[in-house]
């Protein structure tokens, strides 16, 4: 009824080992590399938290967002096998006040589960939501859910076997 959506998201990252693909999604000096859509990104500590900033460029017409959220990422081993868990949501922090033509997404929350895939690469699992508040058109919308999120993978994949050479 709100129009919004929640986006689950499975996937292979073929020559990806899991703790790499954390490592790399992790990385946020990194990711300013990799991603076309990052405009700013930023990690900062206020009050002994850590704190993301970041902007996401949208297409012209519309205004660009911005995040500032938490997460964090735990190797756990579950029954022998090891698998990475990032979890993410969005926090209001006075200190990252609302910038002017850019719109603050309040509510997102990513849930991000990697695994061996048993060869070389990786198994991905993503569970994503955000209120990209503002009129979002259907066009938009629709590219994300069947062209972005695939690039995404693909981009991620592409980082992960770069990873080694700019580190």
């Amino acid at each position: 009824q709100s129009g919004l959506y929640e986006y689950k998201i499975f996937g292979g990252l073929a020559d990806c080992p899991p703790k790499l693909c954390a490592d790399v999604y992790m990385d946020l000096d990194f990711r300013k590399e990799w991603d076309r859509y990052v405009k700013e990104l930023y990690e900062e500590t206020y009050d002994g938290e850590k704190i993301i900033y970041w902007e996401v460029k949208y297409p012209f017409p519309l205004s660009n967002r911005d995040y500032v959220y938490i997460r964090e990422c735990r190797e756990m081993d579950v029954d022998g096998r090891k698998i990475w868990v990032v979890l993410a949501k969005s926090v209001a922090v006075p200190q990252c006040p609302e910038k002017p033509g850019i719109i603050r997404v309040k509510s997102y929350k990513q849930s991000l589960v990697i695994e061996s895939d048993g060869k070389a690469g990786s198994k991905v699992y993503m569970y994503y939501f955000d209120n990209p508040g503002g009129m979002i058109p259907s066009w938009l919308v629709n590219w994300a859910a069947k062209s972005g999120v695939p690039a995404f993978l693909k981009d991620i994949q592409k980082a992960c076997l770069n990873y080694s050479k700019s580190t």
